[in-house]
């Protein structure tokens, strides 16, 4: 694969938190994701997960409305001013951020410790 073919995980911390995007998909003719207003301690496993699903979204070749990481890791993409938000699954009690924190520990239990 070319260097088009990479996607990268790029991120800014600003006053409300921290910005990752995803930089690459667009040269697939895909929107690139992105979460916004990341609490600092989630940045490293988030990237990850940004990571899994530009590989599942450059895969499918279009955009999906939800993507299975796993058992109990569906993520809904929607799209948002030009970009892909991972959003929870219909039906999430809770906030945003506990959503946010609960997948990232169900998808790398070893972030608990």
């Amino acid at each position: 694969m070319g260097e088009s073919a990479e996607v990268r995980i790029v991120g800014v911390e600003r006053d409300d938190g921290l910005v990752l995007r995803s930089s690459g998909l667009s040269a697939r003719d895909l929107p690139e994701l992105r979460v916004i207003a990341l609490p600092p301690y989630l940045g490293q496993g988030w990237a990850q997960i940004l990571g899994l699903l530009a590989q599942r979204v450059a895969a499918s070749g279009h955009i999906p409305d939800e993507v299975d990481l796993g058992p109990g890791g569906v993520v809904r993409l929607v799209q948002e001013e030009g970009h892909l938000t991972p959003l929870p699954p219909h039906g999430f009690k809770g906030s945003l951020d506990d959503w946010r924190r609960d997948l990232l520990t169900h998808l790398f239990p070893a972030a608990t410790t």
